[in-house]
């Protein structure tokens, strides 16, 4: 952790660094991924240090606060509210030292008159009455921000040089990557987001990610052909673990779960019919009850990347209409024909969410869904949907 001293030894260098110059110096500020879940992505800000010796400052485009009235209910309908905020470089940078996130700077090679016109802009930016904007945490937000700022300073230069390069990431496979280490976040953005977490990202696109700006910002070049990075400092040494380089991989768990929940209902349905119907009656309420939530995250919200979410196949809101079934097995009572009918419908739409996979035109990366739900859903079709077997009777001649 970077003391008192330290950070005035920081502030000292960055004053220093900036004295000899007429024009204010821009530099990229990013953050490292911290532990709070929303903290998991990183973060982004732009460094104006000015001409005349002062302390440099920081605009920073992620700021939200949580006791923002119906701030919750803002989130859900997909109309979240950020703002840009620009404070003195030390008193920003304190937070991120004393919770071990690595901090990085990147001086950028930016014009004179570019520079002096971005640190106006971003001052106008800041103020109350412009700060405010409508935030997407895949296409608006604090680092794309950056980039766009940085575009316009640096003449279309950025857009030019990443738009039609790609490294073959997605929206989903960059969200998942740095949400491993919280588990609950990860799995529910993978079930929410529809097709469009899944496009092919340019490199202009991946940095929405704010490392993965640094890191194309590395590798950039000016109009003549120089490096646009001229230096790098550290600001605040990391004391986290890295993020992960890839997304969690839950495919084989989610089998195996598919496969203990088909033996645990086949195995109690015969000697402990009561048990079996609170298993698969707790299954059908998660599939109908989770299938609700994303109809109206597809239907009522403004959430783009939950439009068109195949896994509505599979986490069907009609699979409430089967706990009148649930209730026949634990009565011990043959299932009724519309709920063998019912069933039967269901479980075809679980199939219809695999047949998708086959078509070019569907993107959804959705397969470990498909396999915890589709196998389940195919059995119960198969063991309770089936014609009931009639009961042997006795006659007798008289």
């Amino acid at each position: 952790m970077i003391d008192r001293h330290g950070w005035l030894h920081l502030l000292l260098a960055l004053l220093l660094s900036v004295s000899a110059h007429a024009t204010p110096r821009i530099g990229l500020v990013t953050m490292e991924p911290g532990e709070t879940y929303w903290e998991r992505f990183g973060h982004n800000a732009i460094l104006v240090a000015p001409d005349d010796g002062s302390e440099p400052t920081l605009y920073n485009y992620g700021y939200f606060d949580f006791d923002e009235p119906n701030f919750l209910l803002r989130f859900a309908a997909g109309d979240m509210r950020y703002r840009l905020l620009a404070l003195p470089v030390s008193e920003d940078l304190a937070y991120y030292a004393q919770v071990g996130r690595g901090v990085d700077l990147l001086w950028l090679d930016v014009a004179p008159a570019a520079a002096t016109q971005l640190a106006t802009f971003l001052a106008w930016n800041a103020r109350p009455e412009n700060a405010y904007y409508r935030y997407d945490y895949f296409t608006d937000n604090c680092s794309t921000r950056v980039r766009d700022a940085l575009d316009v300073a640096l003449d279309g230069a950025l857009r030019k040089q990443l738009r039609g390069r790609s490294h073959g990431l997605s929206y989903r496979s960059e969200t998942l990557r740095l949400s491993a280490p919280v588990p609950w976040m990860a799995l529910a953005i993978d079930l929410a987001a529809g097709p469009f977490a899944d496009q092919n990202l340019s490199r202009w696109e991946e940095s929405f990610i704010p490392m993965r700006l640094r890191d194309n910002l590395r590798e950039m070049k000016t109009a003549s052909g120089t490096a646009l990075v001229i230096a790098e400092q550290v600001l605040s040494p990391a004391r986290l673990p890295p993020a992960p380089d890839a997304p969690a991989r839950w495919r084989w768990w989610f089998f195996a779960l598919a496969i203990a929940l088909v033996l645990g209902f086949a195995g109690l349905r015969r000697r402990l019919p009561r048990t079996a119907a609170v298993l698969v009656g707790t299954w059908w309420a998660l599939l109908g009850v989770i299938g609700l939530g994303l109809t109206a995250l597809s239907v009522l919200s403004a959430h783009r990347a939950g439009f068109g979410n195949e896994n509505l196949l599979l986490f069907n809101p009609l699979a409430l209409a089967l706990l009148p079934l649930a209730a026949a097995i634990w009565r011990q009572q043959p299932p009724s024909t519309p709920m063998r009918r019912w069933l039967t419908l269901i479980a075809v739409m679980a199939a219809l969410a695999m047949f998708l996979k086959f078509l070019p035109f569907r993107v959804q990366g959705n397969g470990d869904w498909i396999v915890l739900v589709l196998p389940v859903q195919a059995t119960l079709a198969l063991m309770l949907a089936g014609k009931p077997k009639p009961t042997a009777q006795v006659c007798c001649d008289h």
